[in-house]
C-alpha cells in the first residue's frame, strides 16, 4: 500500500481513536509510527471494563466530533493497515493549522499513548 493522502466525501467518528471515511474505519495514529508507537482512548459499550472507562469513552468521542467538524481536514494514510481482524488503516488526520488531530487528543488528555502490548488502564 502506497502512503499519501485520502479524500473522504464524509468523515465521521467511530469513537475517540477511530474516524469514518465514507464508511470505512480508520485508526488514529497521533503523529506515532505504524506498530511501534499510537493514542489509545476508553473503549466503548461492552468493550469497556467499567463504568468509569464508558464514561471517558463517550467524552473522548465527543471531542473527536468536535474536531471533525472543522473545514479543510486532510486524511493521511501512513501506507499500512493494523494488525486487528478489521485492517484498519492507520491514519493521521490534519487540521488546516497543521495540528494532527490525534496528538491534539493527547494533548488535551483524552488519549493516552500507545505501544505494542500495552493496555491502558482507564479504571484506575
Amino acid at each position: 500500500m502506497i502512503a499519501g493522502l485520502i479524500v473522504c466525501a464524509t468523515l465521521t467518528v467511530a469513537d475517540g481513536d477511530t474516524v469514518k471515511c465514507d464508511g470505512q474505519n480508520m485508526r488514529l495514529m497521533g503523529k506515532g509510527v505504524p506498530f511501534v508507537s499510537g493514542i489509545d482512548t476508553p473503549e466503548i459499550g461492552s468493550h469497556a471494563r467499567c463504568i468509569k472507562e464508558r464514561k471517558l469513552a463517550l467524552i473522548a468521542k465527543g471531542r473527536l466530533k468536535e474536531l471533525l467538524a472543522e473545514k479543510g481536514l486532510r486524511v493521511m494514510f501512513s501506507g499500512t493497515v493494523d494488525k486487528t481482524q478489521a485492517h484498519r488503516p492507520l491514519v493521521n488526520v490534519y487540521r488546516t493549522n497543521g495540528e494532527e488531530i490525534g496528538k491534539k487528543l493527547l494533548g488535551e488528555g483524552f488519549a493516552r499513548t500507545w505501544a505494542p502490548g500495552q493496555r491502558n488502564d482507564w479504571c484506575d
